[in-house]
Formats: C-alpha cells, sequence, structure tokens
C-alpha cells in the first residue's frame, strides 16, 4: 500500500473516531441537561425518583451546586411503590416518597447494610382547592378557611362522613350557582399500589376511620376497607404519580379537589407563579411524606449524605417547597412571604402514624378490589 492510500484510509479511520466521539458527546449531553454548567463534575450516578423530585434535579442551580462536589446525576422517575418491580442493577440510588417503599426497597438491595436510607426532606400531605369548592366545603362543615381564604383546614371526620353516605355536591348548600360542582364529593389521588402519595392517603383515612388507630393486622385493614374501596374506586383511572394531577389543577383540567405534596404549592409560591383560585388545604389528619434515598452503591449514599447536610443543596430543596429535616427554621425563613397559603408550623394538623409497607401493601390491595376478602 501506498503512502497516499495509507494516509487516506487513516484519515478515514479517524473520522469515523471522531464521529463516534461527537455521539457520545451528544448522548452525554443528553443526560446531563445539555448546556447546564456541571463544574467540575467526577462523579456519575444513576438513579430512579419519584415525579415530584424531578424539577428539582433538573433544576440549573441543583446541577451546579451538585457538580461542584463532584457529581452529575442522571435521573428517571416512577411511582415509588412502582421501584421495586424494577432491577435495580443499574442504579445508585432509589428515591420514593417515603418510607414503605424505601424499606422494601432496601430489603431487594444486595447490601443491606450500605442501603441504610436516608431521609433529606420531607412534605406534608395537602389537598388543593378551587375557591369555590373550598367555599362550599367550609358552609357545610367539612373545612374552615382563613381570613383571606387562600388557606384552611379539611375536617376529615366530615369528610369522610360525606364520603360513607355518598354524598354529591348537589346536596351541598351553595353549590346549585357552580356548575363545575357536580357529581360525588371526592378527593383525587395516585393509585395506591403505585404511589406512597395514594398510599399515604390510605394510612391517613384509615387512621381517622379506625377511631385514631395505626392499622397493624389484616383485622384492621378489614374494618375500614369498604371506606378505602369508596375513595378509590370513586375516581376511575388513577395517575401513578402527583405531578401529573397538581399540573392538571393548575391548567384547571379534572376534580377540584386534589391530593398533592405542599411542596409542589410552595414551589409554586416560591417561583412567584401566579396561584390564581387555589386554596391549600391542610386535613386536620394528615401523613408527612418523607423522601426517603436508598442507596445502592457508595456513591449513591455520598450523594444521600450530601442532600441530606450541604447548605447550599437544602437551600435548594427549599427552593423547591421541601421541608429539610431537624431545621425548621430554613423553611419558615424562606416561606414567610407566603402564610396566607402555607401552615408553617402545621398548627392543627395531627400525624397519623404509618403502617408498615406490608400493611400498607394490603390496604391498597383491598382498596382496589384485588385483595382478600375474607
Amino acid at each position: 500500500m501506498g503512502f497516499r492510500e495509507h494516509a487516506a484510509r487513516v484519515r478515514r479511520i479517524l473520522g469515523i473516531v471522531l464521529a463516534v466521539l461527537l455521539l457520545g458527546g451528544v448522548a452525554a449531553v443528553l443526560v446531563t441537561g445539555g448546556d447546564k454548567d456541571t463544574g467540575t463534575a467526577t462523579k456519575t450516578v444513576r438513579g430512579v425518583i419519584g415525579s415530584e423530585k424531578a424539577e428539582f434535579f433538573a433544576d440549573p442551580q441543583v446541577v451546579k451546586a451538585l457538580a461542584d462536589k463532584g457529581f452529575t446525576v442522571g435521573t428517571e422517575t416512577s411511582g415509588s411503590w412502582d421501584m421495586e418491580e424494577l432491577p435495580l442493577g443499574g442504579y445508585d440510588f432509589a428515591f420514593p416518597s417515603s418510607k414503605g417503599p424505601a424499606d422494601e426497597l432496601r430489603a431487594k438491595a444486595k447490601d443491606k447494610a450500605k442501603a441504610a436510607p436516608l431521609r433529606p426532606f420531607y412534605s406534608p400531605l395537602v389537598v388543593v382547592a378551587h375557591s369555590t369548592a373550598a367555599r362550599v366545603l367550609a358552609d357545610n362543615g367539612l373545612a374552615t378557611l382563613g381570613p383571606r381564604g387562600t388557606s384552611g383546614t379539611l375536617k376529615m371526620d366530615a369528610y369522610l362522613a360525606a364520603a360513607r353516605g355518598d354524598r354529591t355536591w348537589q346536596q351541598l348548600k351553595g353549590s346549585a350557582s357552580h356548575a363545575e360542582l357536580s357529581g360525588t364529593l371526592f378527593i383525587t389521588s395516585t393509585d395506591p399500589l403505585a404511589s406512597s402519595s395514594g398510599a399515604l392517603y390510605l394510612a391517613a383515612t384509615s387512621y381517622v376511620a379506625d377511631g385514631g388507630r395505626v392499622a397493624g393486622d389484616k383485622a384492621a385493614v378489614t374494618r375500614t376497607a369498604p371506606l378505602l374501596r369508596k375513595l378509590i374506586q370513586v375516581q376511575g383511572a388513577q395517575q401513578t404519580g402527583s405531578d401529573a394531577p397538581f399540573r392538571d389543577f393548575i391548567s384547571g383540567v379534572g376534580n377540584p379537589l386534589v391530593l398533592v405534596y405542599e411542596s409542589q404549592v410552595a414551589a409554586q409560591l416560591l417561583a412567584g407563579h401566579p396561584m390564581g383560585d387555589l386554596v391549600v388545604l391542610y386535613p386536620d389528619t394528615t401523613v408527612n411524606s418523607d423522601h426517603t434515598l436508598v442507596p445502592l452503591t457508595e456513591n449513591g449514599r455520598a450523594l444521600g449524605e450530601l442532600l441530606s447536610t450541604d447548605p447550599e443543596l437544602r437551600k435548594l430543596a427549599v427552593r423547591h417547597g421541601f421541608r429539610p429535616q431537624g431545621a425548621a427554621s430554613e423553611f419558615t425563613t424562606a416561606t414567610a412571604g407566603h402564610t396566607a397559603y402555607l401552615n408553617q408550623t402545621l398548627s392543627g394538623v395531627r400525624q397519623a402514624p404509618v403502617p408498615t409497607g406490608k400493611v400498607l401493601h394490603e390496604m391498597a390491595l383491598r382498596a382496589r378490589d384485588q385483595g382478600d376478602t375474607a
């Protein structure tokens, strides 16, 4: 082979190598968020997260803060309870929205000691309502509203009594002039078999319905199963994550009462988005959702520790509406201008204990009419 032919062949090979490298660079950009500043990132970690944390991890400031500490984080979203069905081999961490699915994921992990969970932040469950719906609830003794009418308390005993009786909006005084308030009165929640918020809704309602007792066995589940079945089956098809129902509500689509995380509301407020006619109702008995990171590798554990302790990342978590563990002042200071919507200290709100993952799963099966009815 002559020099010219050899040089041409080398050029072709180099061209192919360069094309492959360029394609790899494009793929890397897609994974890490395009032209976001990735600072000095040296560790690439991959995780599966609840949908309500997607905007946090996609935030360019979060990406940069993580990169400054040496991390590039790639994420996929899933319903928290659906995570246990995923093959975990390719992940460094799983980040469901509560302790129950986190416990199941830890049990599935090969190294259970390494997979000891971390809880960087939490958020209570709340109900968002359109102002007309909130006012009708208040006028009928199902809720109380604050002086500005943008926040209040949902009376769970009264709401569950209405659910048992299959009450409709039309049966509530003051609803006749609001055509959008029609049909059975219910709260939209997520699929309890797939999503933490939906399962925790059952935990709170069963606790109230059973006289303030946390369900601990099959008999306890059986006592409240008929009511829980009503609460779920009246909704029809349910979403598997909390992000879509909240977005639908903000867009004016769907049911006038929707169960969401407080963090979703707080993030809207802190971002300066218009709130329209949104009213935040804190159930008088609710559940705090502990967003729980399950590390599956050493890098996953290092990420969890960083999210828990780094001041900048804690500050950014608050900006996305989350309450960091162990320091209430971080949240209350940041949201001081939004007390018309947010109950910063959760005054008047009782925290319901959460059943074990096994009991909660059985509760969800029974609510979906898929469990043991014996």
